[in-house]
């Protein structure tokens, strides 16, 4: 099984020229299937990074620090004097959700003297184009702004708050995860892992967040993740894999009852509950990523 399980996927994947890494393929209660197109190096997840942001909150609301509800401009009262009329009113779902009512993908230093300034200042002082919570606008920094709340109320940054909770019970040893110049942790992007350490969030995922024993995170959190959902087609694309909905930080996908971290290029870690998979993928596919994503359905998902 280990050595013809893939065939289908691979040679699919010869036909339409993916440029991948690597996949994985967990099955609860057999082995792991994995082939390899080059070396199992850590790589960057883009904004499959995200999801482990998501689990900082989760964690973060099991350990009674916020709510859910709580509005992300108290957390910066320091910046409350230059916030745009109705960054009072974005709520932490709302960054979950990618519903800030700021229609930006991320956070650009201004020229002058605003340049100096502190992200999450800049990021509160943006103009609010829509009602927080209402409309779905993809944006780095909603997921930025998450991992500054974290650090807030947790005294350390999101990536050293999450090594003893999540990473080391996931066995992934020192991550690197970008921080900006201030030392603040990413949220969005530039987590850097393998695709075995990637697969072994999915599988936390589907275990209802338990990993080796150990509940890492809540199951009403996870659950709350996937099934509390916005409507993404407000962004206006034709690809299904875009317009299912999008939960914390999680995308839904078109097969019914799936879900996934997203990485552009291809970084993909698709949760399968009623199979009991996990499917992890670390590619660089610029022109067909989502193809991808349809090959895991009808090569490896279908003979499951």
């Amino acid at each position: 099984m280990k050595d013809t399980f893939l065939n289908s996927f691979r040679i699919t994947a010869i036909e339409k020229q993916f440029n991948l890494y690597g996949i994985e393929v967990y099955i609860k209660g057999k082995e792991t299937i994995s082939h390899r197109w080059r070396f199992d190096d850590r790589e960057n997840l883009f904004s499959g990074s995200k999801t482990f942001t998501s689990i900082g909150v989760g964690i973060c609301l099991d350990e009674g620090r916020f709510n859910l509800t709580d509005h992300a401009l108290d957390f910066f009262p320091e910046y409350k004097e230059n916030a745009f009329l109705g960054s009072e009113k974005i709520t932490i779902r709302d960054l979950l959700h990618m519903a800030s009512g700021k229609l930006i993908l991320r956070i650009i230093p201004k020229e002058g003297s605003l340049a100096k300034l502190d992200y999450a200042d800049l990021f509160f002082r943006e103009q609010v184009s829509k009602n927080p919570g209402e409309f779905f606008f993809y944006s780095n920094a909603c997921s930025y702004m998450l991992s500054r709340i974290i650090e807030k109320v947790s005294g350390q940054t999101l990536r050293d708050y999450l090594v003893p909770r999540l990473f080391d019970v996931l066995d992934i040893k020192n991550p690197q995860w970008h921080s900006d110049e201030y030392g603040h942790t990413n949220g969005a992007s530039k987590l850097y892992l393998t695709t075995n350490e990637y697969l072994r969030l999915g599988i936390m995922l589907l275990n209802k967040g338990i990993y080796n024993d150990k509940q890492i995170v809540s199951e009403s959190y996870l659950k709350k993740a996937v099934t509390d959902i916005i409507s993404s087609s407000s962004q206006g694309s034709d690809e299904p894999e875009i317009n299912c909905g999008y939960g914390y930080h999680m995308w839904k996908c078109s097969r019914e009852g799936t879900y996934r971290a997203d990485g552009v290029f291809g970084q993909y870690c698709i949760i399968v509950p009623d199979k009991d998979v996990v499917v992890a993928v670390t590619a660089h596919e610029r022109k067909e990523p989502y193809e991808i994503i349809r090959a895991i359905y009808d090569d490896i998902l279908e003979f499951i």
